[in-house]
């Protein structure tokens, strides 16, 4: 199975807190993990400074999910029909939504409501603890 760790996820598994045992766990069961150019992006701008040598290693480990034009049209797909509907999604989660359903990945997230899509399976992982 393909997983895309969503920001949050990375987060929590760099500041070594729940996500480190649920990787783990995916990783001893075979399992891909990836991530997006986006959540690279969200996670390094948000770095601690004790947290910067270990990012690479992170990142070094993981697939990175493209984004293209095909995820580019099913981003802005969503976002114009869900704010026909009154609902607000960002660009960001909408790009890296369209990236799990490109690549028929699972989508882990502690924000599972920032991915309304039907299109793709969103796993709540909750962060933090």
């Amino acid at each position: 199975m393909l997983v895309l760790l969503d920001t949050t996820v990375l987060i929590d598994y760099l500041r070594g807190r729940s996500a480190v045992g649920r990787v783990d766990a995916l990783l001893n069961r075979g399992d891909d993990l990836c991530t997006t150019p986006i959540n690279v992006e969200e996670v390094v701008r948000g770095l601690r400074p004790d947290e910067v040598p270990d990012v690479d290693d992170l990142f070094d480990g993981l697939r990175i999910a493209p984004i293209g034009r095909a995820e580019g049209h099913r981003a802005g797909e969503w976002r114009r029909r869900f704010a026909a509907r009154g609902t607000t999604l960002s660009q960001a989660d909408c790009l890296i939504a369209a990236a799990a359903c490109s690549t028929a990945a699972v989508l882990a997230t502690g924000n599972p409501r920032h991915f309304p899509m039907t299109e793709i399976a969103v796993e709540h992982w909750p962060v933090g603890e």
